[in-house]
């Protein structure tokens, strides 16, 4: 069970008068979900048809599996092109590009051509790509090459590229969903797309939202818990999304500098931040780091659990601030 600190308005952790309800759908590929407090029996409705048209905004804006979205267009621009892009999708390209410098880009949100190439894109992949496809794609990609006008709202294609903000666009989809709720006067409320998690207040019954961090079978570790309130977490792993190629299962995560998915990487990496948009990709980040991934959270004062293969067992590595919570 771990408990994170108090975050935001403590007003949020008085009772709040009415009900628990829900309501979710599909989007990105997967599921999401609303469960909120609400004295006013006919608010649902209107808040899930608002939440709904967020989501639809955000698939027709950045998914690789919409043709006629803005970052399919942008993936087909040639080299020197701008796309002025919504206001959306520049708020994700520009954290997508801070949290690459960060990490000194274990996570980069060009990746496409090589996410693309080992099935994990909008096409059917059968065969492993060749040695020269995986270098050309390698070569193209590189966070660095984007020129991104932040306050034009334009990205440049610098040739080649082909982004992929799957590692963060269900983190801002959840945070989306939570502006939507916060407008509406919502104060108490679980939202979730696909495992990326973010809360605020209590339950009427005081208790918290409570959320159980996602794990490998086979990693054989305790069960954890998080009390999520004014926070949100995002877990990674690759136990549920990968390809196999013949005996080789590879999991989805790809390092961004070789253009091959991670074998000795992390097994999963839960983070737990301010914004769910921020805890998705600093997830993906830890993931490509593997064993370099705790001492990364310890220095940048990071919410974060790693878990590595040690042997024929299982690590688990605990920043201090996470450990803090315990």
């Amino acid at each position: 069970m771990a408990i994170p600190p108090a975050n935001g308005d403590t007003r949020r952790f008085l009772p709040p008068k009415g009900r628990v309800t829900g309501f979710g759908g599909a989007t990105m590929g997967t599921t999401w979900r609303v469960d909120l407090v609400v004295a006013n029996e006919s608010a649902p409705a209107a808040l899930e048809a608002r939440c709904a048209q967020v989501l639809d905004r955000i698939v027709a804006e950045m998914s690789q599996w919409e043709q006629t979205s803005h970052l399919s267009r942008f993936n087909r621009l040639r080299g020197g092109q701008w796309l002025d892009l919504p206001r959306g999708f520049a708020a994700v390209v520009g954290e997508a590009l801070a949290i690459a410098e960060m990490t000194g880009g274990a996570f980069d949100p060009t990746v496409g051509r090589a996410s693309q190439m080992w099935g994990f894109g909008s096409e059917a992949v059968t065969r492993a790509p060749s040695e020269g496809a995986i270098a050309d794609a390698a070569k193209a990609a590189g966070w660095q090459r984007l020129a991104f006008d932040r306050a034009m709202k334009r990205l440049r294609q610098p040739g080649g590229v082909a982004l992929d903000l799957c590692a963060i666009a269900k983190g801002y989809g959840v945070d989306c969903l939570a502006a939507v709720l916060e407008g509406a006067g919502i104060t108490s409320y679980l939202a979730e797309i696909g495992g990326e998690l973010r809360a605020a207040g209590v339950k009427p019954d005081m208790q918290p939202w409570w959320v159980a961090i996602e794990e490998d079978e086979s990693a054989n570790l305790a069960p954890l818990r998080l009390a999520l309130s004014g926070w949100a977490v995002a877990t990674s792993g690759n136990s549920r999304r990968f390809h196999d190629f013949g005996t080789l299962r590879l999991g989805h995560t790809i390092d961004p500098g070789s253009g091959v998915p991670m074998l000795r990487g992390a097994e999963s990496v839960t983070v737990v931040a301010e914004s769910a948009m921020r805890a998705d990709a600093l997830a993906t980040a830890l993931m490509v780091m593997g064993e370099d991934a705790a001492q990364f959270a310890r220095e940048h004062d990071l919410i974060a659990r790693v878990v590595t293969k040690r042997g024929t067992g299982f690590a688990e590595h605990l920043s201090p601030r996470f450990a803090a919570m315990l």
